[in-house]
């Protein structure tokens, strides 16, 4: 029984762990407002260039989710909100995994489906740039 109750507790550490770091870093950005200029470093992208990264707007995006506004965070940077939204499914998976005694959770992605996932992330860098997509720039 000590043994079972043991096990379990090393399943559910890391996503456990992984939860409350989030959960610090979440608190720590829906409190200090990244639109305020000096908390948080600018994009050197941005400083540098005037382009917007894929990650611009990632940190309000945040913030906003934080406090609730939804339709904010997707302004921010819908990309992020999105890749957000697939890590929560994620994260439910591997504790629902963990809590039926399994171990974490193993994906096998192609090659295919990550040069998907990069032309997806590059096409929404060129869109927000371009004069057309600034409904995309935060």
């Amino acid at each position: 029984m000590i043994a079972a109750a043991r096990d379990r507790t090393r399943r559910l550490a890391a996503p456990l762990g992984v939860a409350a770091g989030l959960a610090a870093a979440f608190g720590c950005v829906g409190a200090v407002d990244p639109g305020v200029p000096g908390h948080y470093p600018a994009c050197p992208l941005l400083r540098w260039t005037g382009l917007y990264c894929p990650g611009c707007g990632g940190l309000r995006g945040v913030h906003a989710l934080a406090h609730g506004d939804l339709p904010a965070a997707l302004g921010a940077n819908a990309l992020a909100v999105a890749g957000y939204a697939a890590f929560a499914v994620l994260w439910c998976v591997w504790i629902t995994r963990a809590l039926r005694g399994h171990e974490g959770v193993r994906l096998s992605p192609r090659a295919r489906h990550w040069w998907a996932l990069g032309a997806l992330v590059l096409l929404f860098t060129v869109v927000r740039n371009l004069p057309f997509g600034a409904a995309l720039t935060p």
